[in-house]
């Protein structure tokens, strides 16, 4: 725990938001979006911004596809009007 913030801290205080606990981020530490990930890294807590990866970052991630499409059999009759 720190005892006093350095040169680009903030201090800031803590409060209750119905049962959990909360603070305000100031102007100058706003994170782009509306997500953001908490992990604790010993005594101090880490909010990094959620990052959305394209539609084409995330199809670079996955896996060809192996195995064929498998035959359709027969394919339903059209509908018939009477």
């Amino acid at each position: 725990m720190k005892e006093a913030p350095v040169p680009g801290d903030r201090h800031v205080r803590l409060f209750k938001n119905g049962r959990n606990q909360a603070l305000r981020i100031p102007r100058e530490f706003e994170l782009p979006g509306n997500e953001a990930i908490l992990r604790r890294e010993g005594n101090s807590l880490v909010i990094d911004p959620v990052q959305r990866r394209s539609l084409l970052a995330l199809l670079a991630t996955w896996e060809s596809f192996k195995e064929d499409f498998p035959e359709i059999g027969d394919l339903p009759p059209e509908p018939v009007d009477l």
